[in-house]
């Protein structure tokens, strides 16, 4: 069994790496460490000599149709990508290159190579939209609610791509399920919510949770987009690498779309979270109010009753346990974060 990670040196590829690593598993890692601070990272956390890795740019074609020539992977996992709204508003034409265009050459890699590999697939919930026909309520102490999904958004809602991020992400999504129909490569889509832990540099357009936490400890200004009482379901990164290992590992899963998220029981809106760490941190925390953002969702929460269904997954930690792991981590590491975000 040899696993490839594409995008292996970010943030969630890194907690998959150790996890296999620690599994005694044979990893390949390929990156093109575009990513601030993911060079510096994959040095720090000292397993990168464990596994093999190669500079590699998933839109060069050739270079990485020949890379798979000559490997032979059970499973392969698509975590690179560009992962802000708000960059790709500003640089449309990286994210589409980084998402749509680099997730199909790698499924035209997996076809032209002739791999049996398995692909796995890190999409997100902005294929949803802004959900913005869908009936909300606002609690005063838990944010907005959505009035019919209780139990969150499933796999069976419409997708209504808004930004260029949804768009490209989507595209990807959809050639990942067309390539198992037609070409007979098997693939599982995973529409991620907000994932937070370990080894998330965090900065102010990707990584809310872990950015917060940061700022806060450097005594930053908080921007908020919108009144703050938008929620999101927070998934902790160990239980989405749970996911990844169950869904490869899972025949029922080929060929399908998972909704996966931290779900109902670990929904959190922003001024919560900036409540409870003002709490856990002791300090008071400054806070800016802005104008919403385009393509923001008043709520996502994801239903993940078809994961726990077809591979028995489920999230299994609690929030202010995932918070608490995540806050240890950036405080023993708060010097190199600082560094690498220039902060």
């Amino acid at each position: 069994m040899k696993a490839l990670i594409i995008g292996g040196a970010g943030f969630i590829g890194s907690n998959l790496v150790e996890k296999l690593i620690n599994k005694n598993k044979e990893v390949c890692v390929i990156d093109n460490l575009s990513r601030k601070g993911t060079l510096e990272l994959k040095k720090k956390i000292k397993f990168d000599s464990k596994y093999e890795f190669k500079n590699i740019d998933i839109n060069n074609f050739n270079k990485l149709f020949n890379y798979f020539k000559t490997k032979n992977f059970s499973h392969i996992y698509l975590l690179a990508g560009q992962v802000a709204v708000t960059t790709s508003l500003s640089n449309p034409r990286l994210d589409f290159n980084s998402n749509a265009l680099g997730c199909f050459n790698v499924l035209e890699a997996i076809r032209k190579a002739r791999s049996s590999a398995k692909l796995i697939f890190s999409s997100t919930n902005k294929v949803y939209g802004k959900l913005d026909k869908l009936k909300t309520g606002l609690d005063n102490k838990s944010g907005y609610y959505l009035k019919k999904f209780k139990k969150g958004i499933d796999e069976n809602y419409p997708v209504d791509f808004v930004t260029p991020y949804g768009c490209s992400k989507g595209v990807g999504d959809f050639y990942c399920q067309d390539y198992f129909k037609n070409f007979n490569i098997n693939t599982v889509v995973f529409r991620q919510s907000c994932i937070y832990g370990r080894m998330q540099l965090g900065i102010e357009d990707q990584g809310w949770i872990a950015w917060f936490i940061i700022a806060s400890l450097l005594n930053k200004n908080i921007k908020i987009y919108g009144d703050g009482n938008q929620v999101r379901d927070a998934l902790f990164a160990d239980d989405l690498i749970d996911a990844y290992l169950k869904a490869a590992n899972s025949s029922k899963a080929n060929g399908k779309v998972y909704n996966i998220g931290g779900g109902y029981k670990n929904r959190i809106s922003i001024n919560n979270l900036v409540s409870i760490l003002e709490k856990k941190l002791n300090i008071k925390i400054n806070v800016k109010y802005y104008k919403e953002r385009k393509g923001d969702q008043k709520v996502f929460i994801s239903n993940n009753d078809k994961a726990k269904k077809d591979f028995n997954w489920y999230p299994k930690t609690k929030f202010d346990n995932g918070l608490n792991h995540t806050i240890r981590w950036i405080v023993d590491n708060l010097d190199f974060i600082k560094k690498i975000n220039r902060l």
